[in-house]
């Protein structure tokens, strides 16, 4: 047995396929499928059921996988506590965002960290929630920021920021004029929404929970469309195909000619954004170098959180 076997059967317990869990773990897919028959013929245990469409774990195999993601996590602690030893800040950092901050937040952080902490390089991946914590669990990530609420209770959180939510609307909308505007008023229009996946939709959900419905006799509600992205739902409000709602630092400095975007009446919703890594993870230098770098970007409209 052997730490590249269990990188492998965590991969394929996360992807659920066997090309998508070699190519996550560079290398080509007769490789991994190799490695994994080896190790279930060691230990004498089927790990995966291989269906035709999505490989499925076995009972069994739920508690092999925990066992090995606890066994990877605590490889790379011994990594880290030699690196620690030597210069904490010394190596890359590897970091997850959501895809509703990467955007707006990587920009200024990696010229930050180039800045503040060059020896550290920031090796970025953007993906939903769910996945990156996976991707934490199994030691492929050292540190991940995220909007709260999300599943997980096992890990060291610091606060960044509290972000207010704004709706966006197209400049010849009648709301565009608007000072302020009411959640309720909302539900008189055609919302256009992030999908499935997204946390920022379940966000957004909650200030207008009539909208989860999708129902086209729903009152004061004619219809509603997903996007893949924010950028791509702005592109549609634009072009008027309905209103939406973003987070504050999504809103560019310079005004948009063909999109307002109004705050919400007070109490304004918002989003509470940390930064969350592995109780194990011993960089604790590289953490706090990298929220102080997040504390030096132009966070426009949002509330740092220093506690």
């Amino acid at each position: 047995m052997t730490l590249t076997e269990l990188r492998y059967i965590v991969a394929v317990a996360r992807e659920r396929h066997f090309g998508r869990a070699a190519e996550a773990c560079f290398v080509s897919q007769p490789t991994l499928s190799v490695a994994v028959k080896k190790l279930e013929d060691e230990l004498d245990v089927k790990l995966f059921e291989r269906g035709s469409a999505e490989i499925s774990v076995t009972p069994l195999g739920e508690e092999i996988i925990r066992q090995a993601q606890a066994v990877l996590e605590q490889a790379q602690a011994i990594k880290e506590i030699a690196k620690r030893g030597k210069d904490p800040l010394a190596g890359p950092l590897r970091l997850g965002v959501i895809y509703t901050i990467g955007p707006y937040l990587l920009p200024d952080l990696v010229r930050q960290a180039i800045a503040r902490v060059p020896q550290m390089p920031l090796m970025l991946q953007e993906n939903f929630t769910v996945k990156l914590l996976e991707m934490l669990r199994a030691g492929e990530l050292d540190c991940a920021i995220l909007a709260e609420p999300f599943p997980e209770t096992n890990l060291a959180t610091a606060p960044l920021y509290e972000e207010p939510f704004m709706v966006a609307v197209p400049r010849s909308h009648p709301l565009a004029s608007r000072e302020r505007i009411g959640a309720e008023e909302l539900k008189r229009e055609t919302m256009l929404l992030l999908g499935s996946g997204h946390c920022f939709r379940d966000h957004v959900l909650e200030v207008c929970p009539e909208f989860a419905r999708f129902s086209s006799d729903a009152e004061g509600i004619r219809r509603s469309f997903e996007g893949s992205s924010l950028e791509t739902i702005k592109h549609m409000v634009a072009a008027g195909m309905g209103v939406t709602v973003v987070p504050r630092l999504s809103v560019p400095v310079e005004p948009h000619p063909h999109l307002a975007y109004i705050p919400f009446e007070e109490p304004a919703p918002t989003r509470r954004v940390v930064l969350v890594w592995r109780r194990s993870f011993t960089r604790y230098e590289a953490i706090a170098a990298l929220r102080n770098a997040i504390y030096a970007c132009p966070l426009d409209g949002v509330s740092l959180l220093s506690s």
